[in-house]
């Protein structure tokens, strides 16, 4: 197999955002969620696994890898970022959005942009009474630790609080080689805290006027809450179809992930 082709678009505000490429046919561009960029091995496996059947855009989110990070953040650039990837494919593509990344895909098929198809992997909003409940100043709180150098402390923060991984668990995480990288993307983490939206709530009114067809995925052994979320995503999106798979975390494996999508996205 042919390996990816790196590009770069350059997005409204002038902020470059670089992707790899592969394979042939419809457009399908892959949007990450929280800690990961496009060489994180889980959607280069996905995108390998795909590009048989589609052109495959996997790139990195701005302040990640090898895009840009302009000035002031807005929810806003990085859905410009997305309608630049978008016009890249040809001017529209079906898009995969995981975890907070599957929130920003919703906020821009919700805006119009020309998404044809939306496969989303267990949007993290927070609703049900068993859902992790965040301070309204989470975000803020994320920033002045990255201000002070705590990338690390800002980390932990993001995933004990939003994603209720227990401390004791973070904390050995801290010793593994892995959590140079995840402290690399430290100052993305308000980022995602502004894509998700104060205490993240399901933004039901937005999630209405989406009209493509939609695939919402969760995984049976992910937190009750997660589950509950993604149901709730898919009847607010008029249509969309739910689907649980069985032994999968929110760390979702490649192998289970990659034929669910290749399903929906070839159904006419």
């Amino acid at each position: 197999m042919d390996e990816p082709r790196t590009g770069e678009v350059t997005s409204a505000d002038g902020t470059p955002i670089v992707y790899d490429r592969s394979g042939t046919g419809p457009a399908l561009v892959l949007v990450h969620g929280a800690f990961t960029g496009r060489e994180h091995p889980l959607l280069r496996v996905v995108a390998a696994t795909l590009s048989p059947w589609f052109t495959v855009y996997n790139y990195d989110r701005r302040g990640r890898g090898g895009s840009g990070d302009a000035r002031p953040y807005a929810v806003e650039r990085e859905i410009d970022d997305l309608a630049a990837l978008l016009a890249e494919a040809g001017g529209q593509a079906m898009v995969f959005g995981g975890s907070s990344g599957a929130a920003l895909a919703l906020r821009a098929a919700a805006g119009g942009l020309p998404v044809s198809k939306l496969a989303l992997w267990e949007p993290p909003y927070h609703v049900g009474p068993g859902a992790p409940q965040l301070s309204p100043d989470f975000a803020s709180r994320l920033e002045s630790l990255v201000k002070e150098g705590r990338r690390g402390d800002a980390a932990e923060l993001f995933m004990v609080e939003a994603a209720e991984v227990p401390a004791e668990a973070v904390a050995a995480m801290r010793g593994l080689p892995e959590w140079a990288g995840m402290e690399a993307l430290a100052h993305t983490l308000a980022y995602e805290a502004a894509v998700m939206g104060p205490r993240n709530a399901l933004p039901a009114g937005p999630l209405a006027s989406i009209g493509q067809p939609t695939l919402v995925l969760n995984g049976g052994a992910s937190p009750r809450w997660m589950l509950d979320a993604g149901r709730a995503v898919a009847r607010a999106v008029p249509g969309a179809d739910h689907r649980v798979l069985e032994g999968e975390t929110h760390a979702v494996s490649p192998r289970a992930l990659a034929p669910e999508l290749l399903e929906f996205l070839v159904a006419a």
